[in-house]
């Protein structure tokens, strides 16, 4: 077989958007990333199929972008009703705490409502929605001795804590119960 090759990172993500001069003012005015990249098709071209749109690309500042793909009915993507809204999200990194806690300000200032700052012990957060409902989370990385360990911890057991997972909800447990959540664990390494 083949070997996999570990793709170098992210292109791009693509949601779709209500309104590309909306989702403009946005991801550009508000948070700041450029716009770069506009193409305007009538034709999919992966599909062949006619589909008048317009797809935007943003870019970060690793050269990785967010689009969206204004299909010009003012329709957006509606989320599963059986996925609380805190589930699906897309996340993007600042170096510094203090630049999460500028962003906050600044989306507060734009009269966008902002969750956080939410400690998740390797990384702080802020959780916020766009004009598409797309949820987003700007983070950053936690740099202390302490958390490099905890990271490397959660690396070393990725795979026992996904089978902990695995048997848990084919046993119908809840999370937790067997004792293998994430505050379950943190518990057992600190006592």
């Amino acid at each position: 077989m083949t070997p996999a090759i570990q793709a170098r990172g992210l292109h791009h993500f693509a949601w779709r958007c209500r309104d590309a001069e909306e989702t403009r003012h946005f991801y550009e005015d508000i948070l700041g990333l450029p716009l770069v990249h506009v193409v305007k098709e009538e034709i999919v071209p992966s599909t062949g199929e006619h589909c008048p749109f317009v797809h935007l690309f943003f870019e970060f500042a690793d050269h990785s972008h967010i689009a969206f793909f204004d299909l010009g009915d003012n329709g957006r993507t509606e989320p599963d009703p059986k996925t609380p809204g805190w589930v699906n999200h897309f996340a993007m990194e600042l170096d510094t705490e203090a630049e999460v806690a500028q962003m906050r300000e600044r989306l507060q200032a734009h009269g966008i409502d902002v969750v956080g700052v939410t400690d998740h012990h390797f990384i702080r957060s802020i959780y916020f929605f766009d004009p598409n409902g797309l949820r987003l989370e700007l983070t950053t990385r936690l740099r202390d001795t302490p958390i490099a360990d905890y990271v490397a911890a959660k690396r070393q057991r990725a795979h026992e804590d996904l089978a902990a997972w695995t048997r848990d909800k084919a046993q119908g447990l809840h999370p937790g119960q067997s004792g293998t959540s994430s505050q379950a664990r943190q518990q057992q390494d600190h006592a």
